[in-house]
Formats: C-alpha cells, structure tokens, sequence
C-alpha cells in the first residue's frame, strides 16, 4: 500500500483512539496494518503517534481480531531499528506476553511472537521480555503441536534471549534444550535451523549448561548443519557450538585463521557478527 501524505496519516491514527466510534476504529487499524507491510512507512507510523494506541488495543477488552491486527501491525513496526526501543518503552512486551497464552488462537501467537522476536533483537528489551514471563511461554510454544512459524519465532527469541547467561539458566530449567534439538532435524525450515543453532552456542558458552545440550543429543544434527547447512549463519553457529561442546572436529576447523582460503568472506562476516536475530 503506498505511503499516505502525513496529515492523512496522522488523522488515521486519531481514529485508533478509544473515544472512536468501533467501526473507524477497525477500519483505521486495518488500514494500518497494510502500510506498516511497507518497510517505507514504518517510521512515518510511529512518528504519527500510532505505536501507543496499538499497545493498548494488544490488552484486554478488545477483540481478538483486532488484537491480531494491533500484534502485527506493532510486529512490522519493530523491523525498523529506532522503533524497537519505542514499542518496548510503549509497554507492548507484557501483552504480547500475554497473548502466547493457551487461550489465543495460532494467528495471534504468530503475530505476538514474531513481535517479540523483532523487539527481541535490541538488547535493552530482552530483560523486559524475561520479566515479563515470556520463557515458559516461549518453550512451551517450541513443542510439537504448535505451527512451524510460531515455533521458529520461539526459537529466536529465546536465542536472542540466551545471550545472557542468567537468561541462559532460565531457558534451560524451563526445558527449552531438548525442544530445540528437535528443530535442528532436517524437516525444520531454514530460519529455524538457523534460530536454534545460534540458541545452542549460546547454551555451550555456559558450563552449566553443557552436559544438557549433549545428553539432548544436540552433536550429530550440529555436525550435519556445520558440513551440509547452505546458510552461512546456520553453519557458523553450528560450528561455534560444537568446538564449545569440545568436538575435536569443529575445534580445528574454528582455528582457522581469518583470510584462508577455508575462511570465506562470507563466514568471515559470520565470525565478526553478534548473534542476535530478528525478521
């Protein structure tokens, strides 16, 4: 949907408003969230003041269908780095929390989780995530009878999440590590894969933690994403993983020194890069 001239804009989130009649209401929050689809409009939106009404249609008293809209509207909006911290200080984190629970339907918690997973990506959220109760929460959506998307969006929140190492603890006690090792198997997508291996590097950093991530059987799928993962993230997550958990294999090939031929400019991007992930 193209960009709307700014007073159009700002007049369309007035209409988001709680003193609006439901119908404007509905119809400004639809039209919304088609702009926001518009990496170009994300930052005119919050600007126009959007990002705090959002939030407060996330909470209770409204209906779910509009809780959807609100969730990924706030979803699309923290692709855009200045927004992250906007959104997070807006008070979205603890509803979008909220709406993981059991009593919401698969689309909400796809568009709640994939809010998460973009706010999760600014550092300065992922404390405000944990105290908001998102682990359980998130490791309970990791399980088998959830949708892909969902549980691949869990996974990278709780990776960004694990870079902590108190969070690390949390995550593990919650029973997240054996859940992920079922996603590092060869049905699961590639920014799943992705998502989960760069969790299990942060899991091998902490020796806590280690003995968990090799009784889970965590080795040989990391083994196979290091030499056959087509994503130069997957394999460089992987390959970190495995020299920490002490493979001998993995603990040679992570010596090469940067500018061999083995070290491609690509993995050499990886190796310089802070494992935080987002949309």
């Amino acid at each position: 949907m193209p960009p709307l001239p700014r007073r159009e804009l700002r007049n369309l989130v007035r209409k988001l408003g709680v003193a609006t009649r439901p119908a404007e209401q509905r119809s400004a929050l639809a039209t919304l969230a088609l702009l926001s689809d518009d990496e170009a409009n994300l930052a005119a939106i919050a600007s126009a003041g959007a990002i705090p009404d959002l939030v407060q249609i996330l909470g209770a008293g409204f209906q779910t269908d509009m809780q959807l809209d609100a969730a990924g509207t706030l979803m699309n909006l923290g692709r855009n780095v200045d927004n992250k911290a906007i959104i997070a200080a807006a008070g979205a984190i603890p509803p979008l929390v909220n709406l993981l629970g059991p009593s919401y339907s698969a689309d909400v918690q796809l568009e709640a989780v994939g809010a998460l997973l973009n706010l999760s990506a600014h550092a300065d959220n992922n404390a405000m995530i944990a105290e908001a109760g998102a682990i359980p929460a998130l490791v309970r959506l990791l399980g088998p009878g959830f949708a892909a998307g969902v549980q691949e969006d869990a996974a990278g929140v709780l990776g960004n999440l694990a870079v902590t190492p108190a969070h690390t603890v949390t995550i593990a006690a919650a029973g997240a590590i054996p859940l992920l090792v079922q996603l590092l198997g060869p049905d699961s997508q590639a920014l799943t894969l992705r998502y989960t291996s760069n969790a299990m590097m942060s899991f091998a950093m902490n020796a806590d933690i280690v003995g968990l991530v090799t009784a889970a059987g965590a080795i040989p799928p990391l083994r196979q994403l290091m030499h056959s993962s087509p994503d130069v993230y997957t394999r460089e997550y992987a390959l970190r993983a495995l020299a920490l958990l002490g493979d001998s294999e993995a603990g040679e090939a992570i010596a090469l020194p940067i500018g061999t031929a083995e070290a491609t400019a690509e993995v050499q991007e990886a190796m310089g890069a802070l494992h935080i992930v987002s949309m």
